[in-house]
């Protein structure tokens, strides 16, 4: 088994094909949830698959399984997979290279005519992005009970879309309960996202778990007015209050390090007009940290400086959290299985926290679940200057390799 390796050639071949479908000119890719091009990007992975060898089933969120059998095919299944919906500008490594990494795999498992004792299955989560469809990782938070299929199906995208139109539009409303059975372990390949592999000059980053975040909506409603005739002293100027509580918000993010993140990337104005006293404003707050504790007390902050910034400017205040992610502790078995994976394949790795969510992070609260990260250039990430290596990919998906066979092979 130690001499089992993936083809990177072909990993990074698929990588690129893949990319071409939603291509942007800057180099990236916007292959957004449920859109005609997610479509394409799904049709061509259900083919490969198939031309694999592999068995897909599709559930009622869209959730794809292909699956290559197990000497004992009774057995619950070991399972790796990602997403391959995108950003509006994102890369063409993002969840894609975790879902291609896995089909890797299966086809490499073929080229040795390897059986392991479990199925082994590689999974497409629907709208792990979150930027068409709030909130984030809807295929897997539906799998596992997180949120109601109903509930899910009535959301709408910016243009009163609904996501359950859109996905028969693009043929995935399938006919499969949209619930996980029992999995014997599953794992997440994925860029890492930030910089610290990097920095460190280590190719695995052996994942412990993932840092809590809380998500929310806020909005600001005060008085539309003429931008000239009306007296700042009687103004009840909603963007005023809105940039109050931005400047909490990055406060917030600084006064609870080590580990926090604050962020507001989406911010409407209205009327958005130049000589318009601005009435109402729409904006995200995204909040995270490794400590559950810290995040609640990140919260109660934001609440009270949107508070003060609503009684000071004659405001109304409408703050609602949208989503809750608690930290995760992944598996420690699993966690050892990538351990040993790189320590096998001879790679340098290091232990390391996720500052993003995955939907690795919601079937943790159903299977044994570990992740592997590899570098990405500068960190960078959500951005079409999004860049890894074929060598970092190689190594990520052959200790995926050696982790998956280890978990299938114990029973």
């Amino acid at each position: 088994m130690q001499n089992l390796r993936i083809d990177g050639d072909r990993l990074w071949a698929s990588l690129m094909e893949m990319a071409r479908i939603g291509a942007t000119r800057k180099g990236g890719v916007n292959r957004q949830a449920l859109t005609e091009l997610d479509g394409k990007g799904r049709d061509l992975f259900v083919q490969w698959c198939q031309e694999a060898g592999c068995s897909v089933r599709v559930d009622a969120v869209g959730n794809i399984f292909a699956r290559r059998p197990g000497r004992d095919d009774s057995l619950a299944p070991v399972m790796t997979g990602s997403h391959l919906d995108t950003q509006p500008t994102g890369g063409k490594w993002d969840g894609v290279f975790g879902v291609l990494s896995g089909l890797e795999v299966l086809r490499t498992l073929n080229d040795f005519n390897y059986e392991t004792e479990r199925p082994v299955e590689v999974s497409v989560w629907t709208n792990e992005e979150g930027c068409r469809f709030a909130p984030a990782m809807m295929g897997s938070g539906v799998a596992v009970g997180k949120f109601d299929l109903d509930e899910i199906y009535a959301k709408t995208d910016a243009e009163g879309n609904s996501f359950r139109d859109e996905l028969q539009a693009i043929g995935y409303l399938g006919p499969e309960p949209a619930k996980v059975a029992e999995v014997a372990a599953f794992f997440e390949t994925h860029i890492e996202q930030g910089p610290i592999l990097e920095d460190e000059e280590k190719t695995i980053g052996i994942v412990q778990g993932a840092q809590g975040q809380r998500w929310f909506d806020v909005t600001l409603t005060g008085q539309e007015a003429h931008a000239g005739p009306t007296p700042m002293k009687v103004r009840r100027d909603a963007l005023v209050g809105a940039a109050a509580v931005v400047a909490a918000v990055n406060r917030v993010g600084h006064d609870f390090q080590p580990g926090a993140c604050a962020t507001v990337g989406q911010f409407d104005v209205s009327p958005n007009s130049r000589n318009t006293i601005p009435g109402s404003v729409t904006f995200s707050v995204d909040f995270r940290h490794p400590v559950d504790d810290r995040l609640s007390a990140m919260k109660a902050e934001l609440e009270t400086a949107a508070k003060e910034a609503a009684e000071a400017n004659g405001l109304e205040l409408d703050l609602r959290e949208i989503w809750y992610q608690p930290p995760i502790v992944f598996d420690a078995d699993c966690v050892a299985a990538v351990q040993q994976g790189a320590e096998t394949v001879g790679l340098s790795a290091m232990e390391i926290v996720s500052g993003a969510g995955h939907d690795a992070c919601h079937i943790s609260e159903l299977a044994p679940t570990g992740m592997i990260f590899v570098p990405c250039k500068d960190g960078i990430s959500h951005n079409e200057v999004e860049s890894a290596t074929k060598e970092d990919c190689a190594a990520g998906c052959n200790v995926l390799l050696h982790a998956l066979i280890e978990r299938a092979n114990a029973v």
